[in-house]
């Protein structure tokens, strides 16, 4: 069944958790390339995969998020953006069968119309390219994430819309001001997020990182009080990272996260993940208290 139509049926869906928090566990180093995996570690991406599956998520998302032409030019594998686009996608398909969700997962370039380093035709030949092979490779859902700036984020919803036939998601990163108001990095209000991503034709909108649980709980409200009905995704950081003896440690317990669950689904939110430091134990814990799968 089309997620579309599951979330139409009120259905509350759960995704994975960390991908990068898992890559490192099995060796990743820093100034490796990530996506090279999906060629060279084939077998840990793909256990990866199938360690969420196991946990109970529905949606597992791609090992591409640095998976653009800019930052694969980094480490001089800017001609292989379909070859690891697509196999980031074969991968979470062959965990996933037929019956579960594979979320092609496409990230920031890094690069800054208004310090002009790039052009809207860059960016949307670049997500194009992405989105093109994740669908090739099998993805449902194209999953445009961890984005700051609205017009990089709209020019990605509309690369994979006009496209591929997948459904399309966006989630944006916010922090509460002093105000008490929730901006992007780059000032964009939850208000303005909604309605830049639905005129560019996105299907499900939400945030990611950033913000530990307890945070995203009011991240989703403040969402929810401009757009009641807009399926919404919400992953949250395992709390505030902390660097501790070298290591980024990430405090909030697969129970402490699970124990505010059941207020996110009240504030609204339809797909519920975790996002840095979370792991197939966090999955795990929230499968316990979320709605039974045949809800």
């Amino acid at each position: 069944m089309n997620i579309l139509d599951k979330l139409k049926n009120k259905r509350v869906i759960l995704s994975d958790g960390a991908l990068g928090t898992m890559l490192q566990a099995k060796g990743l180093q820093p100034g490796e390339c990530p996506e090279l995996w999906n060629i060279t570690r084939r077998k840990e991406v793909l256990d990866i995969a199938r360690s969420y599956f196991d946990a109970g998520s529905e949606i597992v998302a791609t090992n591409s998020f640095g998976g653009n032409v800019f930052k694969l030019s980094y480490y001089g594998l800017g001609d292989k953006v379909s070859e690891l686009n697509q196999s980031a996608a074969e991968i979470v398909r062959e965990a996933a069968g037929k019956d579960r969700y594979v979320a092609g997962s496409i990230g920031p370039t890094g690069k800054m119309l208004l310090m002009g380093d790039v052009t809207e035709e860059e960016w949307y030949d670049a997500f194009r390219e992405q989105a093109i092979a994740l669908e090739k490779g099998g993805a449902d859902i194209i999953i445009v994430e961890t984005m700051t700036a609205i017009e990089e984020a709209a020019i990605a919803v509309k690369a994979a819309r006009e496209n591929t036939s997948c459904t399309v998601a966006v989630t944006m990163t916010f922090s509460k001001t002093p105000e008490g108001e929730y901006r992007t990095m780059m000032g964009v209000s939850p208000e303005e997020m909604i309605n830049s991503m639905k005129e560019a034709g996105t299907h499900i909108i939400g945030s990611n990182c950033g913000n530990g649980i307890e945070e995203m709980t009011g991240v989703a409200k403040a969402i929810r009080s401009y757009d009641k009905d807009i399926p919404m995704i919400i992953q949250a950081n395992a709390g505030a990272p902390e660097y501790i003896d070298g290591k980024t440690i990430f405090r909030e317990s697969p129970e402490m996260m699970a124990s505010y669950v059941p207020e996110l689904i009240k504030s609204g939110a339809n797909i519920i993940g975790g996002c840095c430091g979370t792991t197939p134990e966090h999955i795990r814990a929230f499968r316990r208290v979320m709605p039974p799968l045949n809800i």
